[in-house]
């Protein structure tokens, strides 16, 4: 019997666990170059987080903490803008507020306070104006047109300003379907100082672990391109961040996902050289929407005792997890468009594809 494998999603992104929803708002052009991309979960959701960049930019993610009250978020918001994108979270807020979703303090419906865990990334100036940066109205808006439909990557949201080593980043997102039906999706906005080019090769770290024909056709570019590539004016590293979100339609406890979010950054690492730097901010979230519960079977063999079976499960949530990142950094790559001086992969390593 032909043993069930991993498939990719029915869009490979992270609208492919059921009830998640995707929203961007961005401006370019007259001084724009930076947005905010935000997810709306189903009301329930158990959410996590693991901060690893030496330059974080964040609002609410304390309340993550396994020791914490709430176990449950609203929204998480990505956004551009630096310390003043945090801003856009509370547009987030402001919209949930007026649908009266929130954590329940009070006996009228209004009493309600959303929990909107937020992280930023550094694009100020980076092609744009340094003042124009994410306001309230920039989550607002990516609140209001959120969808299950909105599959957009590249210079979209959060990732409009983003850069990649040298490249332009973006927003970039991948799933898959495990054998036991549980789906694991992640989007992440890429704006990082590392690179995600194998200086060897040219190839892109995060294609590597592409399922089955992911990224088919795609090959180690010219020797050419990679020396004029390599031998490139080099400018001081800017300040950066990768954000990761993590999501899976199984139920995990709040400390279980934090454990998964841990699991992201080593996707982000798969995929990037060098990471986690004293300038980064890079940020792993993970969401819980509870809708399936882990299938019944035989304990993992040499489990001590029949409960330990969950754990081994959970191992493999971690291990998709991780995946998920590193393929969605490698599909925020290749969607990126060139733009305000930044080229993207395709530009720089034609002969790739």
């Amino acid at each position: 019997m032909e043993l069930a494998v991993p498939k990719r999603g029915a869009h490979n992104h992270l609208l492919d666990v059921s009830g998640i929803q995707v929203g961007h708002f961005d401006r370019m052009g007259d001084g724009w170059l930076t947005g905010t991309t935000v997810v709306l979960p189903p009301q329930g959701t158990v959410g996590g987080v693991d901060v690893r960049g030496g330059g974080p930019g964040t609002r609410e993610t304390d309340c993550l903490a396994p020791t914490t009250m709430v176990s449950t978020v609203d929204a998480l918001c990505l956004s551009g803008g630096s310390a003043y994108g945090l801003d856009s979270a509370s547009g987030v807020v402001r919209w949930l507020a007026e649908r009266n979703r929130g954590l329940r303090i009070g006996t009228e419906p209004h009493h309600v306070v959303p929990i909107v865990p937020a992280a930023v990334l550094f694009d100020l100036g980076a092609g744009g104006n340094f003042k124009c940066q994410p306001t309230a109205e920039f989550g607002y808006m990516a609140a209001d047109c959120a969808s299950t439909s909105d599959v957009r990557l590249g210079n979209v949201g959060a990732g409009m300003g983003a850069r990649a080593g040298g490249l332009k980043g973006g927003i970039g997102s991948a799933s898959v379907v495990l054998p036991s039906g549980i789906v694991v999706a992640a989007l992440v906005a890429l704006n990082s100082a590392g690179s995600t080019v194998d200086p060897k090769t040219g190839e892109l770290f995060g294609s590597r672990y592409g399922l089955t024909d992911e990224f088919a056709g795609m090959k180690a570019p010219r020797k050419q391109e990679l020396d004029a590539w390599s031998s490139r004016p080099r400018t001081p590293p800017p300040l950066n961040t990768t954000l990761a979100i993590i999501a899976t339609d199984v139920r995990l406890t709040k400390h279980e996902c934090a454990r998964v979010a841990a699991g992201g950054h080593d996707g982000m690492a798969r995929a990037i050289s060098p990471i986690h730097l004293y300038t980064d901010g890079d940020t792993a979230f993970v969401l819980s929407t509870g809708a399936k519960e882990f299938p019944e079977g035989e304990a993992a063999k040499g489990a001590i005792r029949t409960g330990d079976e969950r754990i081994f499960k959970i191992n493999e949530i971690i291990a998709a997890g991780a995946d998920c990142v590193a393929r969605a950094i490698a599909r925020a790559m290749l969607a990126a468009e060139s733009t305000s001086g930044w080229k993207n992969y395709r530009e720089v390593f034609p002969s790739a594809f």
